[in-house]
Protein backbone atom coordinates (compact mmCIF):
# COMPACT_ATOMS: atom_id res chain seq x y z
CA UNK A 1 0.00 0.00 0.00
CA UNK A 2 1.49 3.74 -1.03
CA UNK A 3 2.00 6.08 1.57
CA UNK A 4 -1.03 8.22 1.04
CA UNK A 5 -3.46 5.37 1.13
CA UNK A 6 -1.74 4.10 4.48
CA UNK A 7 -1.99 7.40 5.77
CA UNK A 8 -6.05 8.06 4.73
CA UNK A 9 -7.07 4.82 6.32
CA UNK A 10 -5.33 5.37 9.35
CA UNK A 11 -6.83 9.03 9.76
CA UNK A 12 -10.47 7.27 8.91
CA UNK A 13 -9.72 4.29 11.26
CA UNK A 14 -8.33 7.44 14.10
CA UNK A 15 -11.85 8.90 13.33
CA UNK A 16 -14.57 6.48 13.87
CA UNK A 17 -12.55 5.31 17.17
CA UNK A 18 -13.11 9.04 18.14
CA UNK A 19 -16.77 8.85 17.56
CA UNK A 20 -17.07 5.69 19.18
CA UNK A 21 -15.50 7.37 22.03
CA UNK A 22 -17.42 10.65 22.53
CA UNK A 23 -20.55 8.29 22.04
CA UNK A 24 -19.58 6.37 25.06
CA UNK A 25 -18.64 9.35 26.66
CA UNK A 26 -22.05 11.48 26.04
CA UNK A 27 -24.32 8.05 26.78
CA UNK A 28 -22.26 7.84 30.06
CA UNK A 29 -23.35 11.30 31.13
CA UNK A 30 -26.67 10.79 29.72
CA UNK A 31 -27.25 8.43 32.30
CA UNK A 32 -25.35 9.93 35.07
CA UNK A 33 -26.78 9.89 38.42
CA UNK A 34 -27.58 13.67 39.28
CA UNK A 35 -25.02 15.77 41.81
CA UNK A 36 -26.96 14.32 45.24
CA UNK A 37 -28.46 11.22 43.82
CA UNK A 38 -31.76 10.96 43.82
CA UNK A 39 -33.38 8.14 44.75
CA UNK A 40 -35.95 6.50 42.37
CA UNK A 41 -37.75 3.85 44.37
CA UNK A 42 -40.93 5.36 45.73
CA UNK A 43 -40.80 7.89 48.49
CA UNK A 44 -41.49 6.62 52.01
CA UNK A 45 -44.16 9.18 53.11
CA UNK A 46 -46.10 9.65 49.83
CA UNK A 47 -48.52 12.30 51.90
CA UNK A 48 -45.34 14.30 51.53
CA UNK A 49 -45.11 15.07 47.64
CA UNK A 50 -46.52 18.17 48.14
CA UNK A 51 -46.91 21.62 45.86
CA UNK A 52 -44.96 24.50 47.46
CA UNK A 53 -49.03 26.26 48.13
CA UNK A 54 -50.19 22.88 49.32
CA UNK A 55 -47.05 22.21 51.50
CA UNK A 56 -47.66 25.63 53.41
CA UNK A 57 -51.32 24.88 53.65
CA UNK A 58 -50.33 22.07 55.95
CA UNK A 59 -47.89 23.54 57.93
CA UNK A 60 -50.35 26.08 58.54
CA UNK A 61 -52.92 23.61 59.66
CA UNK A 62 -50.43 21.91 61.79
CA UNK A 63 -49.76 25.16 63.88
CA UNK A 64 -53.09 26.08 64.49
CA UNK A 65 -53.74 21.95 65.85
CA UNK A 66 -50.56 23.25 68.36
CA UNK A 67 -52.13 26.26 69.51
CA UNK A 68 -55.48 24.84 69.90
CA UNK A 69 -53.68 22.05 71.65
CA UNK A 70 -55.28 19.45 70.03
CA UNK A 71 -52.11 17.71 68.17
CA UNK A 72 -52.12 14.74 66.10
CA UNK A 73 -51.05 11.21 68.00
CA UNK A 74 -47.86 10.69 65.84
CA UNK A 75 -46.90 6.74 65.60
CA UNK A 76 -43.42 6.86 65.45
CA UNK A 77 -42.50 3.42 65.92
CA UNK A 78 -43.63 2.79 62.46
CA UNK A 79 -42.67 6.04 60.99
CA UNK A 80 -38.82 5.28 61.92
CA UNK A 81 -39.24 1.52 59.99
CA UNK A 82 -40.38 3.82 57.39
CA UNK A 83 -37.60 6.24 57.24
CA UNK A 84 -35.03 3.41 57.32
CA UNK A 85 -34.01 3.95 54.23
CA UNK A 86 -34.91 7.11 52.86
CA UNK A 87 -36.84 10.76 53.04
CA UNK A 88 -39.29 12.76 51.90
CA UNK A 89 -39.95 15.89 53.88
CA UNK A 90 -42.66 18.71 52.87
CA UNK A 91 -40.71 21.29 54.50
CA UNK A 92 -37.86 22.87 55.16
CA UNK A 93 -37.46 25.30 58.50
CA UNK A 94 -34.62 27.62 59.14
CA UNK A 95 -35.34 28.54 62.71
CA UNK A 96 -33.49 30.09 66.02
CA UNK A 97 -31.59 27.57 68.07
CA UNK A 98 -33.99 28.86 70.98
CA UNK A 99 -34.51 25.73 73.18
CA UNK A 100 -38.54 27.27 73.32
CA UNK A 101 -38.91 26.99 69.64
CA UNK A 102 -39.25 23.30 68.24
CA UNK A 103 -40.62 23.64 64.73
CA UNK A 104 -41.83 19.63 64.84
CA UNK A 105 -43.84 20.65 67.05
CA UNK A 106 -45.01 24.39 66.29
CA UNK A 107 -46.41 21.98 63.02
CA UNK A 108 -47.74 19.42 64.65
CA UNK A 109 -45.37 17.35 62.13
CA UNK A 110 -44.13 13.66 62.62
CA UNK A 111 -40.37 12.42 61.59
CA UNK A 112 -39.42 12.69 58.18
CA UNK A 113 -41.95 15.83 57.38
CA UNK A 114 -39.32 19.01 58.20
CA UNK A 115 -36.24 19.37 56.99
CA UNK A 116 -34.83 21.64 60.27
CA UNK A 117 -31.80 24.08 60.04
CA UNK A 118 -31.17 25.70 63.17
CA UNK A 119 -29.38 28.26 64.36
CA UNK A 120 -29.31 31.57 66.50
CA UNK A 121 -30.87 34.45 65.39
CA UNK A 122 -32.23 32.14 62.13
CA UNK A 123 -30.28 33.45 59.65
CA UNK A 124 -28.72 31.39 56.43
CA UNK A 125 -24.85 31.21 56.52
CA UNK A 126 -22.83 28.93 53.93
CA UNK A 127 -23.27 26.20 55.83
CA UNK A 128 -27.64 26.77 56.13
CA UNK A 129 -27.63 27.47 52.59
CA UNK A 130 -25.78 24.55 51.18
CA UNK A 131 -28.16 22.05 53.51
CA UNK A 132 -31.48 23.92 51.85
CA UNK A 133 -29.73 23.17 48.92
CA UNK A 134 -29.17 19.96 49.20
CA UNK A 135 -33.01 19.40 50.49
CA UNK A 136 -34.33 20.92 47.39
CA UNK A 137 -31.79 18.76 45.21
CA UNK A 138 -31.59 15.23 46.74
CA UNK A 139 -35.17 15.59 48.43
CA UNK A 140 -37.38 17.68 46.39
CA UNK A 141 -38.43 20.11 49.44
CA UNK A 142 -41.28 22.41 48.01
CA UNK A 143 -41.22 24.77 50.65
CA UNK A 144 -39.20 26.91 52.72
CA UNK A 145 -39.98 28.71 56.14
CA UNK A 146 -37.65 31.06 57.61
CA UNK A 147 -38.92 31.49 61.34
CA UNK A 148 -37.90 33.92 63.71
CA UNK A 149 -39.25 34.90 67.04
CA UNK A 150 -40.36 37.36 69.55
CA UNK A 151 -37.76 37.84 72.51
CA UNK A 152 -35.20 36.60 70.15
CA UNK A 153 -31.53 36.71 72.34
CA UNK A 154 -29.49 37.16 69.30
CA UNK A 155 -31.60 40.13 67.89
CA UNK A 156 -31.27 41.68 70.98
CA UNK A 157 -27.43 40.72 71.90
CA UNK A 158 -27.26 42.33 68.12
CA UNK A 159 -28.38 45.52 68.87
CA UNK A 160 -27.37 46.18 72.52
CA UNK A 161 -23.57 45.17 70.79
CA UNK A 162 -24.22 47.81 68.17
CA UNK A 163 -25.47 50.37 70.58
CA UNK A 164 -22.55 50.00 72.87
CA UNK A 165 -19.92 49.45 70.07
CA UNK A 166 -18.71 46.35 72.01
CA UNK A 167 -17.33 43.16 70.87
CA UNK A 168 -18.42 39.95 72.56
CA UNK A 169 -16.27 37.09 73.54
CA UNK A 170 -15.38 33.66 71.70
CA UNK A 171 -17.26 33.25 68.09
CA UNK A 172 -20.24 35.10 69.12
CA UNK A 173 -19.18 38.38 66.94
CA UNK A 174 -19.90 36.20 63.97
CA UNK A 175 -23.66 36.13 65.02
CA UNK A 176 -23.55 39.73 65.74
CA UNK A 177 -22.33 40.49 61.89
CA UNK A 178 -24.89 38.17 60.11
CA UNK A 179 -28.00 40.19 62.22
CA UNK A 180 -26.29 43.30 62.39
CA UNK A 181 -27.70 44.40 58.62
CA UNK A 182 -31.36 44.06 59.55
CA UNK A 183 -30.71 45.83 63.40
CA UNK A 184 -28.96 48.84 61.11
CA UNK A 185 -32.03 48.72 58.40
CA UNK A 186 -34.44 48.84 61.61
CA UNK A 187 -32.94 51.50 63.74
CA UNK A 188 -34.98 55.09 63.31
CA UNK A 189 -38.04 53.51 62.50
CA UNK A 190 -41.66 53.81 64.49
CA UNK A 191 -42.00 50.89 67.15
CA UNK A 192 -40.03 48.53 68.94
CA UNK A 193 -36.62 47.60 67.40
CA UNK A 194 -36.16 44.40 68.70
CA UNK A 195 -39.34 43.73 66.92
CA UNK A 196 -39.04 45.39 63.91
CA UNK A 197 -34.88 44.14 63.73
CA UNK A 198 -36.75 39.94 63.96
CA UNK A 199 -39.13 40.99 61.45
CA UNK A 200 -36.59 42.39 58.95
CA UNK A 201 -33.90 39.83 59.95
CA UNK A 202 -36.52 37.25 58.38
CA UNK A 203 -37.55 39.65 55.35
CA UNK A 204 -33.69 39.43 54.97
CA UNK A 205 -33.00 36.06 54.95
CA UNK A 206 -36.04 34.81 52.65
CA UNK A 207 -34.72 37.52 50.13
CA UNK A 208 -31.23 35.58 50.37
CA UNK A 209 -32.72 32.12 50.03
CA UNK A 210 -34.99 33.07 47.34
CA UNK A 211 -31.93 34.65 45.37
CA UNK A 212 -29.19 31.92 46.03
CA UNK A 213 -27.78 30.57 43.01
CA UNK A 214 -27.69 28.29 40.78
CA UNK A 215 -29.88 26.10 42.97
CA UNK A 216 -32.48 27.54 45.11
CA UNK A 217 -32.71 30.64 42.68
CA UNK A 218 -33.62 28.22 39.54
CA UNK A 219 -36.19 26.71 41.73
CA UNK A 220 -38.32 29.56 42.86
CA UNK A 221 -38.24 30.62 39.26
CA UNK A 222 -39.49 27.49 38.04
CA UNK A 223 -42.19 27.26 41.14
CA UNK A 224 -40.56 24.14 42.62
CA UNK A 225 -39.56 25.93 45.36
CA UNK A 226 -41.49 28.92 47.40
CA UNK A 227 -39.91 30.81 50.59
CA UNK A 228 -42.15 32.37 53.07
CA UNK A 229 -40.97 33.44 56.67
CA UNK A 230 -43.08 33.20 60.22
CA UNK A 231 -42.54 34.75 63.35
CA UNK A 232 -43.16 32.34 66.45
CA UNK A 233 -44.98 34.33 69.29
CA UNK A 234 -43.70 32.84 72.80
CA UNK A 235 -47.05 33.43 74.45
CA UNK A 236 -49.54 31.44 72.38
CA UNK A 237 -47.16 29.25 70.20
CA UNK A 238 -49.13 31.22 66.89
CA UNK A 239 -46.73 31.33 64.01
CA UNK A 240 -47.69 34.61 62.23
CA UNK A 241 -47.04 34.18 58.20
CA UNK A 242 -44.90 36.47 56.06
CA UNK A 243 -45.61 35.76 52.36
Amino acid sequence: MCQVCDASALTRTSRRRFIAAAGGIAASLAFAPPVFGKETKPPPKPQNVLSPDAALDRLMKGNARYVEGVSRRHDFKHEREALAGGQNPFAGILSCADSRIAPEYAFDSGRGDLFVCRVAGNFASDEEVASLEYSVSALNVPLFMVLGHDSCGAVDATIKSLKNNSTLPGHLPSLIKAIAPAVKASEGKPGDLLANATRQNVIDNISKLKSATPILSAAVDQGKLKVVGGIYRLRDGKVELMV
